[in-house]
């Protein structure tokens, strides 16, 4: 294995750690039912996962005897949600170029995803291909210039929350949902924003690192970034740790 093959290795098993720790937080497991209701996800049904990652919510879904297929571009990935999920159907596809066939499917969902993509439009323009006439489509995903973090220095935490989603692909897509939709000729568009507030020290790793990669990029001083992270710290163990974080949930419906 080369030192490359390693260094990516690793960075997906930290994804798959963090998307597994995410599947856990409060609301999670509502959250992703509610976007199932959203696309009429029911028996006989069938949907594509879009970015489906290690594959919980294409199980969640054969759960209910919908004809599920969860993919995502990431080799690996896919190997662990097979593993984890071999009842399931798994393909290694990104979002611009999906393995099914035109009019194929009722449901077209992708959790977390469009932030990652440099051109979301073209994504939509494959979920059209591939849904029915009056299929169903959900997005869901957060928002990275909206994250609230009660701190002792407001304007540092401005910089550290802009500086970390401007290391994003798209940091701004969930506020993009429903022009994005409209702009793809989607129907019956609606929009909707489920706000996770924790107040635990389980969430405590997310907002240092916020701190630590503006650290990285140089937006702030290692010296700022330290004394911050302190504040946060010192919250979570005197239980007055504070973060928001809105969810964003679209749904519409394709053309007939």
């Amino acid at each position: 294995m080369t030192r490359e093959t390693e260094q990516t290795r690793r960075l997906t098993d930290g994804l798959i750690a963090r998307l597994d720790e995410a599947d856990r937080l409060p609301g999670a497991e509502e959250l992703r039912a509610l976007s199932y209701d959203l696309l009429g996800a029911g028996p006989g049904t069938s949907v594509v996962d879009v970015g489906c990652g290690a594959g919980r919510a294409v199980a969640e879904l054969v759960g209910r005897e919908v004809n599920a297929v969860g993919v995502d571009p990431d080799e690996q990935m896919i190997a662990v949600a097979r593993g984890r999920w071999p009842e399931a159907d798994f393909r290694r596809a990104g979002a611009y170029e999906l393995p099914l066939p035109d009019a194929s499917m009722n449901g077209y969902r992708a959790d977390k995803v469009f932030h990652e993509l440099a051109v979301p439009e073209r994504a939509l323009a494959e979920a059209r291909r591939v849904l029915t006439p009056g299929g169903r489509i959900t997005l869901v995903g957060q928002d990275w210039d909206t994250l609230v973090i009660d701190s002792a220095d407001p304007a540092l935490t401005r910089a550290l929350v802009h500086a970390r989603a401007d290391l994003t692909v798209g940091p701004r897509a969930a506020r993009r949902y429903r022009n994005l939709l409209l702009d793809a000729r989607f129907r019956d568009v609606t929009v909707a924003v489920h706000t996770g507030v924790f107040t635990g020290s389980a969430m405590l790793p997310l907002v240092t690192g916020l701190a630590e990669a503006a650290c990285t990029t140089g937006v702030v001083t290692r010296e700022q970034a330290d004394r911050w992270i302190a504040d946060q710290r010192a919250r979570a163990e005197a239980d007055r740790f504070f973060l928001a974080v809105p969810m964003f949930v679209a749904a519409a419906t394709a053309p007939r």
